[in-house]
């Protein structure tokens, strides 16, 4: 018979048999750090070499598109609206808008109207004896800040809005933002928030006011088919000088420019990118020489 000491030895040597073997390598630590790329930003330098290849490259395509000289172009759409003498030129000035560029607006006076030309309706901001010479120079509406609920509730409508400096702050805050979006805030830059009310109305006689649209546009009628040649291009020129000054692409500077000149600061240039002159039945031309 087996002792006890040796039956408890069998016993421990089964037992460790039977039992399961587990290794104790050191388990792989596995990262969970996420794989950030990074993203490389151009230098100035880089943007800058970028956009003078783009643009050059804009260049070379537009060199590709068909330009006529003004005078040329007159006789094209002439020789196409032959049968409609009344037809219109439609002259069109494609600008290039900033980021919170001011849409361009200006006024004009033609040597020979196109059409019978709107007559403007004048609200003026002033109070005692500039008041007074406003109504004498021909102003539809004159008093203070009692206008403004008016204008809000569209009681009192106007296509020209001018100011006194002595009012401008207090019309401001309620109505900036009902009337820059229409165009009609008074403005220092345009010459509308001024002592010489009278002045600027009386400036204002004989003029037409044109106006871009949001994406920069300008259309306006310069011309009939039945007007020489001459008082076509003489419309044209000036209707385009005034459009120069008001973006920015003149040497001539009005009396805006003068006193942002004077006061340290400059008008922002809005570039022109295209010229077109147009008929009622016939294409847009190009226009090179403008």
């Amino acid at each position: 018979m087996l002792g006890p000491l040796f039956r408890r030895s069998i016993v421990a040597e089964c037992s460790a048999l039977q039992t399961r073997q587990f290794t104790t390598s050191s388990v792989l630590q596995i990262s969970r750090k996420k794989n950030v790329s990074t993203i490389r930003v151009p230098s100035k330098k880089a943007q800058a070499a970028k956009a003078r290849r783009k643009a050059a490259i804009a260049a070379k395509e537009d060199e590709k598109n068909l330009k006529l000289t003004l005078e040329d172009a007159i006789s094209v759409l002439r020789a196409v609206e032959v049968a409609s003498p009344r037809a219109t030129y439609e002259l069109t000035v494609r600008t290039q808008l900033g980021n919170g560029a001011a849409v361009p607006r200006g006024r004009v006076n033609l040597p020979r109207e196109a059409k019978a030309k709107a007559e403007d309706k004048i609200l003026v901001f002033a109070e005692g004896r500039i008041a007074e010479e406003a109504k004498k120079a021909g102003a539809h509406i004159v008093g203070g800040v009692d206008l403004i609920d008016g204008i809000l509730n569209n009681r009192h409508r106007a296509t020209t809005i001018l100011c006194t400096p002595q009012l401008i702050r207090a019309i401001t805050p309620k109505l900036g933002r009902f009337l820059g979006p229409l165009g009609l805030m008074p403005s220092e830059r345009r010459g509308t928030v001024t002592e010489d009310i009278a002045g600027y109305i009386s400036r204002l006689r004989g003029t037409s006011e044109w106006r871009a649209d949001r994406a920069g546009t300008i259309r306006a009628p310069i011309a009939t088919m039945d007007f020489p040649m001459e008082d076509v291009v003489t419309n044209f020129r000036q209707f385009l000088s005034s459009v120069k000054r008001a973006t920015g692409n003149s040497k001539e500077q009005d009396a805006g420019d003068r006193k942002l000149k004077s006061a340290g600061g400059a008008r922002p240039v809005t570039p022109i990118t295209k010229v077109l002159l147009s008929s009622t039945r016939g294409p847009g031309i190009r226009i090179s020489d403008f």
